[in-house]
């Protein structure tokens, strides 16, 4: 509370807003599955993931480095690296072209994932954000990454909701993360797929 006027209208408020990332979890995402497909291996998957993702400021990118880091993986070095906001991030890896990211970021380059949307939706019915890692437009594995809910958070969406005051969570994951997550914090409002620059709009 920076003034006395924020105080003064505090009384007033119908609907608390809460950012997912960092408020409600805690911000440090750590992987839970490494799904290799086809003749991929576990530890190729997270090679490429992490040498890709190493030039990313990203929570979610942070925590596919670090498991990588704990399992003795040796990265790969990355040319014409670049990130699209909302979606992943793009780069060459040994003359291959890779693409590690959201559903979004497949549709946006036709990388099918038709065969494996079960194993999605399994993870994200979890809570957890799936990445989806493509070698030359082919999908070759996925990362299943989870944040852990704040202890605090849940006291403290029932103690907003005991004084009527209605609370929504906002955030860039799916709808089926978004929603199991929200569930389990207690929160019926949700706005998800919210790219960074639309959130305050």
């Amino acid at each position: 509370i920076k003034d006395a006027g924020s105080l003064e209208i505090a009384n007033k408020i119908k609907i608390v807003v809460f950012d997912k990332t960092g408020t409600l979890t805690q911000g440090k995402p750590e992987v839970t599955d490494i799904v290799p497909l086809g003749k991929a291996k576990e530890s190729e998957i997270l090679r490429l993931a992490a040498s890709i993702e190493k030039g990313s400021e990203h929570s979610l990118a942070e925590s596919i480095v670090k498991e990588a880091d704990k399992r003795n993986v040796v990265l790969s070095n990355v040319k014409g690296f670049k990130a699209i906001a909302g979606h992943g991030v793009v780069a060459h890896i040994n003359k291959a072209l890779v693409f590690f990211g959201n559903r979004r970021l497949m549709d946006r380059e036709n990388i099918s994932y038709k065969m494996v949307i079960g194993k999605i939706e399994k993870l994200e019915n979890e809570g957890k954000t799936v990445m989806l890692l493509a070698v030359d437009k082919k999908l070759v594995g996925l990362i299943g990454v989870a944040d852990i809910i704040k202890d605090s958070a849940k006291k403290g969406v029932e103690a907003l909701r005991r004084k009527g005051i209605e609370v929504v969570m906002i955030t860039g994951d799916n709808k089926r993360t978004a929603n199991a997550i929200a569930k389990k914090l207690g929160i019926d409002r949700v706005l998800s797929e919210v790219l960074p620059e639309q959130k305050e709009a």
